[in-house]
Protein backbone atom coordinates (compact mmCIF):
# COMPACT_ATOMS: atom_id res chain seq x y z
CA UNK A 1 0.00 0.00 0.00
CA UNK A 2 1.21 3.22 -1.23
CA UNK A 3 1.66 6.11 1.84
CA UNK A 4 0.10 9.45 1.24
CA UNK A 5 2.67 12.18 1.11
CA UNK A 6 1.75 15.80 2.26
CA UNK A 7 1.20 17.21 -1.02
CA UNK A 8 -1.23 14.33 -2.08
CA UNK A 9 -3.17 14.74 1.69
CA UNK A 10 -3.48 18.61 1.41
CA UNK A 11 -4.41 18.89 -2.49
CA UNK A 12 -7.10 16.61 -1.69
CA UNK A 13 -7.90 18.24 1.31
CA UNK A 14 -8.21 21.70 -0.41
CA UNK A 15 -9.88 20.19 -3.73
CA UNK A 16 -12.84 18.91 -1.82
CA UNK A 17 -14.33 22.75 -1.44
CA UNK A 18 -13.94 26.08 -3.54
CA UNK A 19 -12.26 27.87 0.19
CA UNK A 20 -12.02 25.47 3.43
CA UNK A 21 -11.41 28.40 5.65
CA UNK A 22 -13.40 31.95 6.61
CA UNK A 23 -10.72 33.78 5.06
CA UNK A 24 -10.03 36.05 8.74
CA UNK A 25 -6.86 35.53 10.40
CA UNK A 26 -6.67 32.71 13.36
CA UNK A 27 -7.98 34.67 16.37
CA UNK A 28 -4.87 33.76 18.39
CA UNK A 29 -1.74 35.48 16.37
CA UNK A 30 -3.51 38.55 16.16
CA UNK A 31 -3.63 38.08 19.77
CA UNK A 32 -0.25 37.95 19.95
CA UNK A 33 0.79 40.02 16.86
CA UNK A 34 -1.15 42.79 16.80
CA UNK A 35 1.33 44.96 19.27
CA UNK A 36 4.73 43.69 17.05
CA UNK A 37 6.12 46.31 14.60
CA UNK A 38 5.78 45.17 11.37
CA UNK A 39 8.81 44.26 9.90
CA UNK A 40 9.42 40.93 8.24
CA UNK A 41 7.59 37.96 7.95
CA UNK A 42 7.31 34.26 7.75
CA UNK A 43 3.69 32.48 7.31
CA UNK A 44 4.45 28.44 8.03
CA UNK A 45 1.51 26.46 6.77
CA UNK A 46 -0.28 29.17 5.35
CA UNK A 47 -3.51 27.62 3.73
CA UNK A 48 -5.68 30.23 1.96
CA UNK A 49 -3.74 32.83 3.40
CA UNK A 50 -6.09 34.54 6.28
CA UNK A 51 -2.73 35.18 8.31
CA UNK A 52 -0.52 36.04 5.82
CA UNK A 53 -3.41 38.53 4.32
CA UNK A 54 -3.65 40.34 7.49
CA UNK A 55 0.05 40.95 8.43
CA UNK A 56 0.31 42.05 5.18
CA UNK A 57 -2.36 44.37 5.74
CA UNK A 58 -0.40 45.73 8.94
CA UNK A 59 2.54 46.68 7.05
CA UNK A 60 4.23 43.31 7.52
CA UNK A 61 6.37 41.92 4.61
CA UNK A 62 5.45 38.59 3.94
CA UNK A 63 6.57 35.09 2.68
CA UNK A 64 3.54 32.70 3.54
CA UNK A 65 4.82 28.60 2.20
CA UNK A 66 2.52 25.98 2.05
CA UNK A 67 2.52 22.63 0.73
CA UNK A 68 -0.55 22.83 -1.23
CA UNK A 69 -0.37 24.46 -5.18
CA UNK A 70 -4.42 24.95 -4.99
CA UNK A 71 -3.98 26.68 -1.63
CA UNK A 72 -1.39 28.92 -2.46
CA UNK A 73 -3.27 29.61 -5.77
CA UNK A 74 -6.14 30.85 -3.80
CA UNK A 75 -4.24 32.83 -1.40
CA UNK A 76 -2.51 34.61 -4.18
CA UNK A 77 -5.98 35.69 -5.70
CA UNK A 78 -7.21 37.03 -2.08
CA UNK A 79 -4.46 38.78 -1.33
CA UNK A 80 -4.51 40.28 -4.81
CA UNK A 81 -8.40 41.21 -4.44
CA UNK A 82 -7.24 42.63 -1.04
CA UNK A 83 -4.50 45.14 -2.10
CA UNK A 84 -1.93 43.52 -0.41
CA UNK A 85 -0.52 40.91 -3.40
CA UNK A 86 2.48 42.79 -3.73
CA UNK A 87 3.41 42.45 0.20
CA UNK A 88 3.63 38.84 0.36
CA UNK A 89 5.63 36.39 -1.35
CA UNK A 90 3.89 33.06 -2.00
CA UNK A 91 6.13 29.63 -2.22
CA UNK A 92 5.22 25.91 -2.06
CA UNK A 93 7.46 24.00 0.54
CA UNK A 94 7.17 20.30 2.10
CA UNK A 95 8.36 21.81 5.04
CA UNK A 96 9.75 18.80 6.13
CA UNK A 97 11.96 18.68 3.12
CA UNK A 98 12.59 22.08 1.98
CA UNK A 99 12.66 25.63 3.88
CA UNK A 100 12.19 28.97 3.47
CA UNK A 101 15.04 30.69 3.13
CA UNK A 102 15.79 34.22 5.12
CA UNK A 103 15.74 36.04 8.46
CA UNK A 104 12.42 36.57 9.76
CA UNK A 105 11.20 39.02 12.98
CA UNK A 106 8.12 37.28 12.83
CA UNK A 107 7.64 33.59 12.17
CA UNK A 108 4.60 32.09 12.40
CA UNK A 109 3.38 28.41 12.80
CA UNK A 110 -0.37 28.33 13.42
CA UNK A 111 -1.80 24.29 13.28
CA UNK A 112 0.91 23.23 12.22
CA UNK A 113 0.45 19.58 13.12
CA UNK A 114 -0.85 16.63 10.23
CA UNK A 115 -2.37 13.23 9.88
CA UNK A 116 0.37 12.36 7.71
CA UNK A 117 3.68 13.73 9.45
CA UNK A 118 6.16 11.35 10.23
CA UNK A 119 7.09 11.20 13.77
CA UNK A 120 9.59 13.78 14.79
CA UNK A 121 8.71 16.25 11.53
CA UNK A 122 6.82 18.98 13.06
CA UNK A 123 10.01 18.79 15.97
CA UNK A 124 12.23 19.18 12.88
CA UNK A 125 10.57 21.69 11.22
CA UNK A 126 9.44 23.60 14.70
CA UNK A 127 13.66 24.20 15.03
CA UNK A 128 13.75 25.33 11.19
CA UNK A 129 11.50 28.04 12.04
CA UNK A 130 13.46 28.88 15.41
CA UNK A 131 16.37 29.07 13.02
CA UNK A 132 15.12 31.81 10.96
CA UNK A 133 13.87 34.27 13.59
CA UNK A 134 16.24 37.05 13.31
CA UNK A 135 17.49 38.81 16.54
CA UNK A 136 14.74 40.82 18.47
CA UNK A 137 12.15 38.55 16.39
CA UNK A 138 9.97 36.43 18.01
CA UNK A 139 8.15 32.36 17.35
CA UNK A 140 4.61 32.21 17.57
CA UNK A 141 3.47 28.31 17.72
CA UNK A 142 -0.51 27.96 18.22
CA UNK A 143 -1.75 24.61 18.15
CA UNK A 144 -4.89 22.17 19.05
CA UNK A 145 -4.67 20.74 22.43
CA UNK A 146 -7.53 18.30 21.95
CA UNK A 147 -10.34 17.37 20.13
CA UNK A 148 -13.32 19.75 20.36
CA UNK A 149 -15.64 18.70 23.42
CA UNK A 150 -18.76 17.41 21.20
CA UNK A 151 -17.23 14.14 19.34
CA UNK A 152 -17.81 11.67 21.69
CA UNK A 153 -15.71 9.05 19.36
CA UNK A 154 -12.55 11.16 18.12
CA UNK A 155 -9.76 9.31 16.19
CA UNK A 156 -6.69 8.51 17.98
CA UNK A 157 -4.29 12.02 17.64
CA UNK A 158 -1.14 13.08 19.67
CA UNK A 159 -1.87 16.67 20.15
CA UNK A 160 1.37 18.99 20.96
CA UNK A 161 2.05 20.30 24.16
CA UNK A 162 3.64 23.51 25.55
CA UNK A 163 6.47 21.38 27.27
CA UNK A 164 6.94 19.10 24.06
CA UNK A 165 7.04 21.92 21.61
CA UNK A 166 9.42 23.96 24.36
CA UNK A 167 11.19 20.43 24.54
CA UNK A 168 12.08 20.34 21.31
CA UNK A 169 12.91 23.85 20.89
CA UNK A 170 15.12 23.81 23.59
CA UNK A 171 15.52 27.34 24.06
CA UNK A 172 18.76 28.64 26.11
CA UNK A 173 18.42 31.29 28.36
CA UNK A 174 19.93 34.24 27.67
CA UNK A 175 18.99 33.42 23.74
CA UNK A 176 15.42 32.94 24.30
CA UNK A 177 12.67 34.70 26.31
CA UNK A 178 9.64 32.88 26.43
CA UNK A 179 6.54 35.72 26.51
CA UNK A 180 3.52 33.72 26.17
CA UNK A 181 2.41 29.60 27.40
CA UNK A 182 -1.25 29.32 27.69
CA UNK A 183 -3.72 26.43 27.07
CA UNK A 184 -6.41 29.00 26.00
CA UNK A 185 -10.41 27.09 25.66
CA UNK A 186 -12.79 28.90 23.11
CA UNK A 187 -16.42 28.11 22.02
CA UNK A 188 -16.17 25.44 19.58
CA UNK A 189 -19.64 24.67 17.93
CA UNK A 190 -20.22 21.56 16.21
CA UNK A 191 -21.02 21.36 12.25
CA UNK A 192 -24.75 20.83 13.24
CA UNK A 193 -24.95 23.67 15.46
CA UNK A 194 -23.78 21.23 19.22
CA UNK A 195 -22.63 23.40 22.06
CA UNK A 196 -18.54 22.89 22.37
CA UNK A 197 -15.33 24.13 23.55
CA UNK A 198 -12.04 23.19 22.07
CA UNK A 199 -8.60 24.02 23.74
CA UNK A 200 -5.63 25.45 22.09
CA UNK A 201 -1.89 25.75 22.77
CA UNK A 202 0.13 29.62 22.57
CA UNK A 203 3.60 29.51 22.37
CA UNK A 204 5.54 32.95 22.24
CA UNK A 205 9.10 33.58 22.40
CA UNK A 206 11.95 35.98 21.19
CA UNK A 207 15.33 35.94 20.38
CA UNK A 208 17.20 37.90 22.58
CA UNK A 209 20.50 37.64 20.58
Amino acid sequence: MTETTAQEYWEDFYREREQMWTGKPNVLLVREAADLAPGAALDLGCGEGGDAIWLAERGWRVLAADVSATALERAAERAAAAGVGDRITWERHDLAHSFPEGSFDLVSAQFLHSPVAADGERDKILRLAAEAVAPGGVLIVVAHAGWPTWMTEPPFFEFPTIPGTLAALDPKPGEWRVETEEVVGREWPGPEGQDGRREDTVLRIRRLR
